[in-house]
């Protein structure tokens, strides 16, 4: 199935338009199951090894491929060399590609100019982060907290006065917003923003790369009830 990463219908009006919802960092067949059950749009796969949430794509094929083609398929890239990352995003179980790491904007319009679909994140730890987020060859944009040495999934909860900025100077991004996010505090954010989708990882986990059933729920209803 050929879609965008998070794709969806497009609305003229923000009051109509669902927030699509994406949870990530998932590394096994049965969270994965519980997170399309529990309603997520969207599924991200680290295949970065430094991460506590990595998951070797290859072993995990059959079951990854197993998924319905309803549900997107992210596969995360951090600093991942070009030539390896386009074979990721040839996998045919792959829907699209989210650079999460210190990819440079050539090096995105290279991948871009490939014709795949990928998403870029951006860790937010100042106003100056904000300039020039449409300049990555891409309108699917992830915007995370700013945490010094790490690329995501740390739990520090993203300053929502530079999402809001980002989601005023540039509203033709489609913005995925993450950082700290979990069923007790999304409802929060959405009632102030209205963000293209949101993405969970650690918020909706009983340890590290394992989900807790009951979270992933709790996380989608607040977020479809907004």
């Amino acid at each position: 199935m050929s879609h965008t990463a998070l794709s969806a219908p497009q609305t003229s009006s923000p009051v109509l338009r669902r927030v699509r919802v994406k949870i990530c960092g998932i590394t096994c067949e049965a969270d994965a199951l519980a997170a399309i059950d529990a309603g997520a749009d969207a599924l991200g796969f680290n295949t970065w090894e430094g991460s506590k949430r990595y998951l070797d794509l290859e072993a995990a094929r059959d079951w990854i491929s197993s998924l319905p083609g309803f549900v997107s398929r992210v596969a995360l890239c951090i600093n991942t060399p070009r030539s390896q990352a386009l074979r990721v995003a040839a996998l045919p179980f792959v829907d699209a590609v989210q650079f999460h790491g210190d990819e440079t904007r050539e090096d995105c319009a290279a991948f871009a100019a490939g014709g795949r679909s990928f998403l870029r994140a951006v860790r937010l730890g100042s106003a100056r982060d904000i300039t020039g987020l449409d300049g990555w060859s891409t309108r699917q944009v992830l915007v995370d907290a700013a945490v010094a040495g790490a690329y995501g999934g740390t739990g520090t909860l993203v300053d929502k006065e530079l999402v809001a900025l980002a989601l005023a100077r540039f509203p033709r991004l489609s913005l995925t917003v993450a950082g700290g996010l979990e069923p007790g505090n999304v409802g929060e954010l959405l009632r102030e923003l209205r963000p293209y989708a949101v993405d969970v990882a650690s918020g909706v986990e009983v340890a590290p790369g394992r989900k807790d059933s009951a979270k992933m729920r709790d996380f989608v209803q607040v977020v479809r009830e907004l």
